[in-house]
This record gives structure tokens, sequence and C-alpha cells, in this order.
């Protein structure tokens, strides 16, 4: 069974950690310095939260797909590519503490998914500062400066 990911990037990051697990009754099943995931099973739900700037609402960072292995995320690529839509695959990329291999597609309102599989766990948030995965506002920011005119971000 795959579920869905919802990542949201929050202001107050153990105020948030505390109100999901009231909500959902359950703890994180990971936690690192400004990162949290839930593994929900009752709704299936990824829901990752990712310490944002202080006293900013909270935004939804991207969406996903969870799956089980690597194979599922080709067999994603593959459909996706072969309905048309512009895909970017990442392989053995560390992101949110974890080895993963995906792709990355973007919904009409520019709105960035992931179909993914955790592969191993990782002592890193995300890559250096050249991918947009998993970085900070800031580095988002500064990466969306550096970049030329009309690019396309790296992922989400």
């Amino acid at each position: 069974m795959s579920r869905v990911q919802l990542a949201l990037r929050v202001s107050d990051l153990e105020g948030s950690i505390a109100f999901y697990s009231k909500l959902f009754g359950t703890e994180p099943a990971k936690r690192r310095p400004g990162y949290a995931n839930f593994a929900i099973e009752n709704p299936p739900l990824k829901l990752v939260l990712l310490e944002g700037e202080p006293d900013q609402p909270t935004v939804m960072d991207h969406l996903g797909v969870e799956v089980f292995s690597t194979d599922e995320v080709d067999a994603a690529t593959r459909r996706l590519t072969d309905s048309g839509l512009i895909t970017l695959e990442e392989n053995d990329t560390e992101c949110c503490y974890a080895l993963q291999d995906k792709v990355w597609v973007r919904g009409p309102g520019n709105e960035p998914w992931e179909v993914y599989t955790v592969k191993a766990d990782s002592e890193q948030l995300g890559k250096p500062v050249e991918s947009a995965c998993c970085t900070s506002t800031e580095q988002k920011a500064e990466q969306k400066e550096a970049a030329p005119s009309g690019a396309a971000s790296n992922c989400c």
C-alpha cells in the first residue's frame, strides 16, 4: 500500500509536533534537527514537518506519494512521462534524512509532487544548495536568485 505525503513548512516545529501527535494519536516516526515525520496508518499519510521561518504561517512545501520500491518509482516515471508530463528523476538522493529514489512533477498550479521510495536512513536533511529539495526557505531564495531567468527548479 502506498500513502500520500504532505510536507509542511512550520514556524513552530515543537508546537506542530505536539499538535499533530494529538491529532493523529501517534508520535513522530523520525525526529532530527529542524525536521519530523509521522507515518500515520489511518488515514494512510506521511506527514513531514520542516522547520520554517519564525512567526510565519504554515505553508505547503510539497506533496508526494510514498511507494515501497524503486521499481514502483520507475513505473510511475514511465507512466507520467508517457502521459506528457515533464519529470525530473533523482536517484540515490539524500532528502529528509533518508536516501531516496524519486521522480518529481508539477501540478497545474506549479505545486511540486514527488513519487518516492525510502531506501535507507541518512544523517542529512537535504543536499547541498544546488538542489531545491528539502532546503530551507533561505536556500531556495538564493537558488532562485542564482538561476537563469525562466529556469525551472530542480524539484520542490
